[in-house]
């Protein structure tokens, strides 16, 4: 079976005529959870992934097979207010990681949004950014998915103690190198599949 999780999902959810929302009371999840498994930008866990199949009908280990043989594409966003260390980050991390998604952002706000619509692996962020400051914007990204790795990139290497009780992975000190992304690469709290260095 070639199908992906977000195909079979879709499949099995219209033959049994249900709706997303639906599906989603069924499972107690928002609308907005079914949307996100059925186009790919997210897999629910293996309790949720049980609760499936049995709302479904499908056996659980199809479900399984076909989320362990999905291929993510890490999805990468930097933060920075400055767009002269923004483009140069990004281009670090263009070059060391040409397989992953990267976004980036110059409003914290505008990357919380995109935080809230699509699964975001590694962030890199800027501390001082005006309103929603750095160490706020990690929290939120926490709040949002707590398997988000997130780093700091500052001029100011103060804030190093505050930034360890955000939940950060770490921080660098501006601007990003391609050595100091290598190394964060090995110190990620959460492992990305599909990262190919």
């Amino acid at each position: 079976m070639n199908d992906s999780f977000s195909e079979i999902l879709k499949s099995f959810r219209t033959e049994k005529n249900l709706s997303q929302q639906q599906l989603a009371d069924m499972l107690f999840v928002e609308r907005t959870t079914i949307a996100n498994w059925e186009s790919g930008r997210r897999t629910p866990d293996a309790v949720l992934l049980l609760q499936i199949s049995k709302c479904l009908d499908i056996d659980v280990n199809i479900l399984l097979e076909t989320i362990s043989n999905t291929v993510e594409v890490p999805n990468i966003m930097m933060v920075d207010d400055e767009s002269i260390i923004l483009k140069s980050g990004m281009a670090v991390i263009a070059n060391l990681l040409p397989n992953a998604s990267l976004t980036g952002f110059s409003s914290p706000t505008e990357a919380l949004s995109f935080a809230k619509s699509n699964r975001v692996h590694l962030a890199y962020i800027d501390i001082e950014m005006g309103k929603l400051n750095g160490l706020e914007l990690c929290r939120e990204l926490l709040k949002i998915n707590p398997r988000t790795n997130v780093f700091y990139l500052t001029a100011y290497p103060d804030y190093a103690l505050e930034a360890w009780d955000t939940g950060a992975c770490g921080f660098a000190v501006k601007p990003l190198t391609a050595e100091q992304a290598r190394n964060h690469l090995t110190r990620l709290k959460f492992p990305i599949r599909g990262l190919q260095l």
